[in-house]
């Protein structure tokens, strides 16, 4: 004879041992979600996401409209008179060599410091999740220590280091300080994601006869998909939006987006009509990359917090 099973929202207290399961036990979020119902919570998320898209909006709105009608009044103008909205900010943009080379510079330096980052952090990672060796655990704490250290400690000393291998002023001189500083935290993140892999799958490629290249290259990058996008997305951002590297070790010929942007609010009067159309492009493109790939992004960055 099987004793009664009691499902539902009800709880069920256990005979003597004063043990509540069920709705009693969840938690004041979970219930509130339950009362409002899934459409009301959808309704909350959509507005909210409106609400974070609202700046972009009227940024890319106020890139869109003539100078001359800054001064009368707010981006949503535009929306009521659209005559307002015209292409010559982007012209004037694409006309401005700083602002070109700028953007070039950029895309040269954020493609190969997120390339060099994720691919060094993605060998390091596995390493020290799956291979044993004299001082691993040793050089992950050293690793893990570096995470703590600010880059403005290291601004002066790699200056003169850059001086002394005649790099200064250089792209590679940026591309190096960002991977150099990006290493950290991308061996901590791909190490506790990879070590989450089982490892009958691992036990079961090495009977196969499949090396070390080829269990990198076969099973734990492709496994390891998620991670590798969220730490791409988090490098990514990073590179793209910095100001404080590109400052200091890039010069004219060499400076990114942001330094030109800078440079150009320092005359803000007669360079109004390419800072808006600047500021948007330097914003959008970041912003489709975190689109792109959101769908790993979660899954990423909850790496290794669960065993």
């Amino acid at each position: 004879m099987t004793a009664p099973t009691v499902t539902g929202a009800s709880a069920t207290t256990a005979a003597g041992s004063g043990i509540v399961t069920g709705a009693a036990n969840r938690g004041l979020p979970a219930r509130l979600a339950a009362r409002t119902g899934s459409g009301a919570l959808q309704i909350v998320l959509i507005i909210v996401a409106l609400l974070w898209l609202l700046p972009t909006f009227g940024l890319l709105v106020e890139s869109l409209r003539d100078p001359t009608q800054y001064s009368g009044g707010g981006w949503w103008h535009a929306l009521i008179h659209p005559a307002q909205l015209t292409v010559a900010n982007y012209q004037a943009l694409l006309e401005t060599p700083a602002m070109r080379s700028g953007f070039l510079n950029t895309v040269l330096i954020t493609v190969p410091a997120t390339v060099l980052v994720i691919l060094i952090g993605s060998a390091a990672g596995y390493a020290f999740a799956w291979m044993r060796f004299p001082g691993r655990d040793f050089a992950f704490l050293v690793v893990v220590g570096l995470l703590v250290i600010p880059i403005q400690i290291a601004l002066i000393p790699v200056v003169k280091l850059y001086a002394a291998l005649g790099l200064t002023g250089s792209i590679i001189s940026v591309i190096f300080f960002h991977v150099g500083f990006g290493l950290p935290f991308a061996i901590f993140l791909l190490r506790n994601y990879f070590a989450g892999i089982p490892s009958e799958l691992m036990e079961a490629a090495r009977m196969d006869g499949a090396g070390e290249g080829r269990i990198f290259f076969s099973l734990i990058l492709p496994l390891g998909m998620p991670a590798i996008a969220s730490l791409g997305i988090f490098q990514f951002l990073w590179v793209w939006n910095d100001l404080l590297v590109a400052l200091v070790f890039s010069d004219s010929s060499s400076q990114p987006l942001t330094v030109a942007l800078a440079s150009q609010t320092r005359q803000f009067g007669s360079s109004i009509d390419i800072l808006a159309p600047g500021a948007f492009l330097s914003l959008v493109v970041p912003l489709i990359v975190f689109l792109g790939f959101q769908r790993y992004f979660v899954q990423g960055v909850m790496a290794g917090s669960v065993k």
